[in-house]
């Protein structure tokens, strides 16, 4: 897994730092990270209603959990084998 661009998404989400999500955005292999990056930066800095850009920054930080989630079970189930 490539934890340091999940790491650097996390640390550039709280900062709504978009110049950096986008740079990450174009590094990355992950696409559907990448695609997720892309949404919320295109609402956070287009779209005038702050619900949709809630959700989108909602949908990029779900997906993040849901990586370091699986990345903890991977590093269990290597402990317990």
């Amino acid at each position: 897994m490539m934890s340091h661009d999940y790491d650097a998404a996390l640390f550039y989400l709280h900062r709504m730092a978009c110049s950096d999500l986008i740079h990450l955005m174009t590094l990355t292999k992950d696409d559907f990270l990448s695609k997720k990056i892309e949404k919320f930066v295109k609402d956070f800095m287009y779209e005038p209603e702050f619900s949709v850009v809630e959700k989108s920054y909602d949908s990029l930080l779900s997906y993040l959990d849901h990586v370091f989630l699986a990345e903890i079970e991977e590093a269990i189930q290597k402990q317990s084998q």
